[in-house]
């Protein structure tokens, strides 16, 4: 929504392209840019293409898509979390992260890690006033450097480069302490760190 509010051609993937289609057909970005659904095969032939699968899914879903993505800047919001009562709790990744797992599945992609502390309801509502800062991680400096262009041209977001991708399993571990944060108090909290430049 906030991407094709804010001039992007958006393409959402799906093994079944006409759920895909049926979904953006009830979506009304009020803007400049686009947002139609299609197949997963068609999406991962876009300029940046975003994981947002449930992570028990997300290996399974990229990897058949693998020729696809050669050379292709490929960013993973994909959190691994699972429910303990009241809370959601991180998963350990084998590799640490799922931007990880990603990252060895499409070894000839460019892997990014972004997105992972939105709330899905404030985002879609573009009325909210969502005001949130996205943590970026990457090892790829030019790929980094054109995210974050994207990101800072949604409304609503300020990119903020923590760092390299070994820092995505906390990045990503962070997200269960955002949402049991949310559950607890019963709001639609998002990251803002304090002091950084925007």
């Amino acid at each position: 929504m906030r991407l094709a509010h804010s001039g992007y051609d958006v393409i959402m993937g799906s093994r079944d392209a006409d759920r895909a289609r049926g979904i953006a057909e009830t979506l009304d970005p009020r803007g400049a840019g686009t947002i139609r659904g299609t197949t997963n095969e068609v999406a991962a032939a876009s300029d940046v293409v975003v994981v947002a699968t449930p992570w028990e899914s997300a290996v399974a879903t990229v990897r058949p898509l693998r020729d696809i993505l050669v050379g292709r800047t490929v960013v993973s919001m994909v959190n691994a979390l699972s429910r303990e009562g009241r809370e959601l709790v991180p998963y350990a990744a084998p590799r640490g992260s799922m931007t990880a797992e990603l990252a060895a599945t499409l070894p000839e992609s460019t892997l990014l890690g972004a997105f992972h502390h939105l709330p899905a309801a404030l985002m879609e509502d573009l009325d909210s006033g969502l005001d949130a800062d996205v943590v970026v991680v990457g090892d790829d400096e030019d790929a980094i450097a054109s995210l974050a262009v994207l990101i800072n041209g949604v409304a609503g977001l300020h990119a903020v480069v923590a760092g390299s991708l070994a820092l995505a399993g906390a990045v990503e571990a962070f997200t269960a302490v955002c949402i049991s944060v949310n559950i607890r108090h019963h709001v639609h909290s998002y990251v803002r760190l304090a002091g950084v430049t925007r």
